[in-house]
Parts: structure tokens; sequence; C-alpha cells
């Protein structure tokens, strides 16, 4: 394969473009990896069902089951991506030894083994919130009209706050604690102001809480709707864009909360000018629905060339999200992560200069000739060789190690 890397390298240099220089940047980004594909959005709180407008569509066997198996999965994934790597948690997986712990009770001693496991695997740590599958989570939680329904979640998020500045102080390694709620309207409501100002009134409470952000960087995460939420989702993308603007926190952009035309690659930029930092949960929409397994499309390659091109890979938090029980979990989680550092690598790899130059100088058609060109360059050889180096498989060989591990591991689980 090193005379491949050889040939595709000096196919690259002739563009300008240092390949050597592009796989030290890229071991500089991390990519932050969702806990909740390996056993379908469940968790350990053994509380109520799934909802909240999230579906997970599928009954493949083997999902993980416990604290342990779950580890082991995410484990076994890590052994198949490149790169830097995050974990992002959700408070639903709070290791609690099997005792009832109420949410807005929580707190980091719930997190200890998780802070150990990040260790162990050399990984930050990002937190979110569990706003939905309780039974306090039925008619709204931060814009409920119900004040003590409002407090309990108050509560909650003020909790995860104080958690997700513990994972980052033992870790020394900033944690983004991400909000998101799932209130809304399944029929067109007459007073729209009023959820959103006591959602405005709720997140204050929430921020007016102070944690140290040199280990919690705080996000809020819009959305355009959801299932029995068609038609007012209180936390709308201009809400959270203000709102984070305002109190000057991260806005998060999830790429299968907008409308099926619409994408987050064409927002980066634009939120990036009045924001310093935001929050990407990197997902696939399709129609309607959301959190499918990113693939290498051209939006996914849109998203990373928007963070590359304008040198926002310390600016952008990237994070993935999405869930499918209809197939191997822990191939999807693989796939996924796997084409998100695919993506960023390519990036990485457009000959910048050559580019700005020709746009800039107004050459239209050389500009659209050499990203037209860019597809059949022998890339593939470039990401091989990445995946050596970092020791994991290369190619289509992840496919087979997913295999054995099923084989010797998931099929036991009944």
């Amino acid at each position: 394969m090193s005379k491949c890397f050889d040939i595709a390298k000096a196919f690259y240099a002739d563009l300008g473009v240092d390949v050597e220089a592009a796989f030290k940047r890229l071991d500089n980004i991390p990519v932050s990896l969702h806990c909740w594909q390996g056993d379908d959005v469940n968790g350990f709180e053994n509380s109520s069902a799934l909802d909240g407008g999230i579906a997970v569509t599928g009954n493949y066997p083997g999902r993980a089951r416990t604290i342990e198996e779950l580890r082991a999965d995410i484990s076994k994934v890590l052994s198949l991506l490149p790169g830097k790597k995050r974990l992002n948690i959700h408070a639903i997986y709070a290791d609690t030894n099997g005792r009832k712990v109420e949410r807005n009770e929580l707190d980091a001693s719930h997190f200890s083994s998780w802070i150990d496991f990040a260790k162990a695997e050399n990984l930050g740590l990002d937190f979110n919130p569990t706003c939905f599958s309780h039974p306090l989570a039925t008619n709204g939680t931060l814009s409920s009209a119900d004040a003590k329904v409002r407090q309990y979640w108050i509560e909650h998020c003020i909790q995860c706050r104080k958690i997700g500045a513990e994972m980052g102080r033992q870790l020394d390694n900033p944690c983004v604690t991400n909000i998101w709620i799932p209130d809304g309207f399944k029929d067109t409501p007459y007073d729209r102001l009023a959820p959103r100002k006591r959602l405005e009134e709720a997140l204050d409470a929430v921020f007016a809480v102070k944690v140290d952000e040199k280990y919690n960087r705080d996000a809020v995460e819009c959305k355009l709707f959801g299932i029995g939420a068609e038609s007012c989702t209180v936390g709308s993308h201009e809400f959270y864009m203000g709102y984070a603007i305002s109190r000057k926190k991260l806005c998060c952009l999830d790429a299968g909360h907008f409308h099926p035309t619409e994408v987050i690659s064409d927002k980066i930029s634009s939120c990036l000018l009045f924001l310093d930092e935001i929050l990407l949960h990197v997902s696939r929409g399709v129609r309607w629905d959301s959190d499918h397994v990113v693939c290498w499309d051209q939006e996914l390659q849109a998203i990373a060339s928007e963070i590359i091109r304008h040198n926002f890979d310390q600016r952008v938090h990237i994070g993935l999200d999405y869930f499918d029980a209809s197939i191997n979990r822990i191939a999807a989680w693989a796939i996924g992560a796997r084409n998100m550092y695919k993506a960023l690598l390519f990036a990485l790899l457009e000959p910048a200069a050559m580019l700005k130059d020709a746009e800039d100088s107004g050459d239209y058609a050389r500009r659209l000739g050499l990203m037209e060109e860019l597809k059949s360059m022998p890339f593939a050889a470039i990401w091989n060789e990445y995946c050596e180096r970092a020791n994991v498989p290369g190619g289509m060989d992840f496919l087979q190690a997913v295999k054995d591990y099923e084989i010797a591991v998931t099929s036991k689980r009944k």
C-alpha cells in the first residue's frame, strides 16, 4: 500500500497540497462519538419508554443491555476509528449501581466510572441533560405551563452542567454540555409566545448558576419539528440562535433538524460571524426523518469543507447523532464516524491556494473544473495510509472486524 500512497501523495503535491500536514492537522480535530447508538437510546434508568419525538426503528440482535456491554461496544468502535476521539453521554446513562436516582439529583459521582473509562480510552467527554422519556416530560419540560415541572427540569439541567464541568476538570479537557428539549405542539397553538417566554426564563435560571467555563461549554440545540410537535416547536432555530448570541452560548446545529431543503453547511459561516463557537450534531436527514447513519455524501463533505476552508476547526465542536437498530449497531456507529473523518481529510486535501485564486479572479469555470477533478483524485490511498498509521483497519477491512465481534460477542446477547 505504501507504493500507492507515495503515488497518490505525489499527485496531491503537484497541486500544492502537503499530505503530511493534512494528517497532522486531522490528528488534532476530535469527533465526539454518541453513546446512544449502542443501545437505541434506552439508557440505564429503567424509566418510561422512549418518547419526545424520538423513535428508533429496527430490532437487530445484540443491543447493549448493561453499562459494561455498552462500554465494550464503544471500545470496539473506537478501535476501528483513526483520529482524535471524544465520547458524548446522555444523563440517562448514569451509573447508579441499580439505585433509582431522580434526574434532578444526579451528580458527578454517578458518572465517575464513565470518567475512568474516558481516561483509559484517552477520550474527552461531552454531556447532555435528558429531557425526554420521563413522566414529567409529557406536556413540556423547560417551557411547561406547570411551574413545578419547569423547576424539575431547571434543576436537572443545572446538575448536568455541574457534571459536565467536573468531567472537564477531571479530564483537563473542556466538556460541551448541550441542552435539547422536545417541547412543542402537535396542532397549531393559539399562543406561541408564552411557552417561548417560559423557555427563555427557564434557561436563564439554568445558566444563572455559574460553572467553570474553563471546563464546561454550554450549548443549546434547535429543531424544526418533532413527532408530536409537528405544528410548533418551542425551541426553534430562530429562538436558539437569538438566545445563543445574546447569552454567549454555543448554538447546536443538527443536520437532521431542519427542512429537507435546508443544510447546516450553509449556516456554519453565518453563525460564526456572531458566535465564538458552535456545536454540530452530524446526522443524515431523510425527508422528514433525521438521525440516519452518516454517509459520505455531498452535505457531509460540505460541512467538513466549511470547517476546514475557514480554519474553524478550533471553533466548531463536531459531534455525531444518529441511531439505527435495523442493522448491526457497531457497523452503523463505525460507518458514520469513519465517514466524518474521511470528509475532514478530503477537505484538508483541497488545493486551497488554487481554488481561492480561481474564485478571487472571477474564473468560476476553473473553480468548478478543479472541484470536479478533485473528486477523482486517488484519495483512497491517502485514507488507507492514515488508517494504517493509526493502527486501524483501512478500506473495507473494518467490516470483517465488525462481523468477528458480532460472532464472538453481540450474537450471544439474548
